[in-house]
């Protein structure tokens, strides 16, 4: 079980604060406010956009990649069993489950990424993880089903 002395504060807003954990030097997003399901938690734009992905960006369509503003978004890091989502048609963080105070922020890369710039294995250690992570394109759609996906990667599960 993880306890507060193996993160530092790095950074916090208004509802969230960014933690970087003591070992990994790996940094999150945490919530420092209770949220329910369907809450906005907070409003996000373009601070620049890419026509191909990197490992920041948030796809919105087949040429479009952006980063986040507010950039502390990027810290949501990635689960198979997420509590956010990133509406690329809104433009907002979603819960998508109610969050409790102190919960770190996670979504579910491959719900806004078709085929991402860089796989990598997940240690999430849900009943239901994925293990490698490289974008919605290599996820059958019988396990896509189960999450909340961008109208994106909807319209591109449309057409295979």
């Amino acid at each position: 079980m993880k306890t507060l002395e193996q993160y530092t504060v790095v950074s916090e807003q208004k509802s969230t604060t960014i933690l970087i954990d003591n070992t990994s030097q790996q940094k999150s997003l945490q919530s420092n406010k209770l949220f329910k399901k369907g809450e906005s938690i907070a409003h996000f734009s373009a601070a620049s956009t890419l026509e191909k992905p990197t490992y920041l960006t948030v796809q919105v369509n087949t040429h479009t990649h952006i980063t986040l503003e507010p950039s502390y978004l990027q810290y949501v890091n990635h689960s198979c069993n997420p509590n956010v989502f990133f509406n690329t048609t809104t433009f907002q963080l979603v819960a998508i489950k109610d969050i409790m105070i102190d919960e770190e922020l996670t979504f579910f890369y491959p719900s806004t990424e078709w085929d991402m710039a860089q796989a990598f294995q997940c240690n999430c250690s849900n009943n239901n993880c994925l293990q490698t992570i490289q974008g919605a394109k290599y996820i059958s759609a019988h396990i896509l089903k189960n999450y909340q996906l961008t109208d994106f990667i909807n319209k591109m599960l449309e057409h295979i």
